[in-house]
């Protein structure tokens, strides 16, 4: 199953609420810190809805 690497490019600082905990929800606390999570429907749900916060890469 493949993966993907998720890092947070952009502060959360002053985002939606919601979308500061989808951020934490996919495990990612700092600024160019990178996650790798499994490809499935979930997370690419998470990922879409914080895209302008995150860069997503396959892994």
């Amino acid at each position: 199953m493949a993966n993907l690497k998720v890092t947070l490019v952009k502060s959360t600082i002053g985002a939606v609420p919601k979308h500061k905990r989808t951020v934490e929800a996919l495990g990612l606390k700092k600024v160019n810190k990178t996650v790798v999570l499994p490809d499935n429907a979930a997370t690419r749900g998470m990922v879409q809805q914080v895209r302008h916060l995150v860069k997503v890469e396959e892994a």
